[in-house]
């Protein structure tokens, strides 16, 4: 195996136990790197040292990733005119933030007979944030809900002139 000393200097390719005794002569543990290479590559370092910086590393990598977060907001097909505005409100209010937004309609009872003022309903939405966000897919009934993904950003209209 391939061994680098604790100060990263390569040792070279030497066997397990003379790099077993290595570490011990130094006071320090024997870590393995890269197993998957040819030959694995082991360094002589403090174990728990080695430990902590691993992790402050991928603390710092979770840190530096953007994670999107979906908003649900929740109607029924019967849902009143001002009631309807306000959520559409706060959908605009989220897609402002960055944030997809879920709009699910859910049915209750005899409302699954009548699915299209659902439909009527979550199309009715889209159209008014047409100018602020795009769905990410039809709507889907999923069971008794039907739901469509709001993405923020609104297709450029082209012109033919």
């Amino acid at each position: 195996m391939r061994v680098i000393d604790k100060d990263g200097s390569q040792v070279g390719v030497i066997t397990l136990m003379d790099a077993l005794a290595k570490a011990e002569q130094a006071g320090l543990d024997l870590v393995e790197i890269s197993p998957t290479s040819e030959p694995p590559v082991c360094k002589i370092v403090d174990y728990g040292k080695f430990r902590y910086q691993q992790t402050k590393k991928e603390k710092e990598q979770k840190k530096s990733q953007h994670q999107i977060k979906i908003k649900e907001i929740k109607l029924k097909p019967n849902t009143s005119e001002h009631d309807l505005q306000t959520k559409i409100k706060h959908v605009r209010e989220f897609i402002a933030k960055g944030y997809k937004v879920r709009l699910t309609c859910m049915f209750r009872g005899r409302e699954m007979q009548h699915p299209q003022f659902g439909e009527k309903a979550v199309n009715r939405i889209c159209e008014e944030l047409s100018d602020a966000a795009t769905p990410e897919s039809p709507a889907k009934m999923l069971g008794r809900n039907l739901s469509v993904v709001l993405v923020p950003g609104a297709k450029k209209k082209t012109q033919n002139t």
